[in-house]
């Protein structure tokens, strides 16, 4: 039945759209815009979900793919290697990555090599590689791939960085959807969503959104007061401990007596 509703909604989405120049466009829409972060965030998995509006029949040829790219605030990041040294462990050398996503997921009807030429690729920046840039001690350290690749390692372990091909399913290449998680640890800002239509390998549409993720309630109190108050922060973050420590000693007499 859900199924159903959502098929039917995205048809009359696609039939109200007005006309416009000859050629293939997405409807889109995702399942919620904004995510808010909470003291109990878990995480939160969003449904993109879109249909292809047609001005021509459906041409011959290879079929429609789409690609589903979701990426968080970029950041500069310090990359450490760490090695063993007179039985210790201590950072010997590092590498400067001048801009990566805090977040990034793509998401295809297909394997990547299959829906997008690397050509495509590097135009508009789709796989996880083609969205980092090295810079800094990068340009002069031979191992800078190495880096590169450990910092994409680590945050794919850590389900910041997800590839998730043959995700999206297309339903007569006019319907299409795709569910992609995003984990507890994300950080608070705009989310660009892209969306990609491809016919062999080449890009024949795209459509940008936004996801807002932001800190609400307590968490937001908390973060305001941290960053615009620090030394009210500070001293509530003293007082907070001095009385935990109070209440566990005055809470053991009590036990012991």
């Amino acid at each position: 039945m859900a199924a159903r509703t959502l098929r039917s909604l995205l048809v009359a989405a696609a039939l109200m759209l007005p006309a416009a120049a000859p050629g293939e466009e997405v409807v889109l829409g995702l399942s919620q815009a904004e995510i808010p972060i909470t003291a109990t965030f878990t995480g939160s998995e969003i449904l993109v979900f879109g249909a292809v509006k047609r001005f021509l029949p459906l041409p011959d040829g290879p079929p429609m793919q789409v690609v589903v790219a979701i990426a968080g605030p970029e950041a500069p990041v310090e990359v450490r290697r760490k090695e063993r040294r007179f039985g210790i462990w201590v950072n010997t050398s590092s590498v400067r990555i001048g801009s990566a996503p805090s977040f990034y997921a793509v998401a295809a009807s297909g394997t990547l090599p299959q829906v997008i030429s690397e050509t495509e690729d590097l135009r508009h920046q789709i796989s996880i590689p083609r969205v980092m840039r090295t810079v800094g001690a990068a340009s002069d350290d031979p191992d800078a791939a190495a880096f590169t690749d450990a910092l994409m390692r680590i945050r794919e372990e850590e389900g910041l960085y997800q590839i998730l091909e043959n995700s999206v399913a297309f339903d007569d290449q006019t319907l299409f959807w795709t569910a992609v998680f995003l984990p507890p640890r994300l950080t608070e800002g705009a989310y660009t969503t892209r969306i990609f239509l491809t016919r062999d390998r080449e890009v024949i549409d795209q459509y940008e959104t936004v996801i807002q993720v932001r800190k609400v309630g307590l968490e937001r109190w908390l973060y305001t007061l941290a960053h615009q108050q620090p030394l009210v922060y500070g001293l509530m973050a003293l007082a907070v401990a001095a009385f935990a420590g109070w209440g566990a000693s005055a809470a053991g007499r009590v036990l012991r007596g």
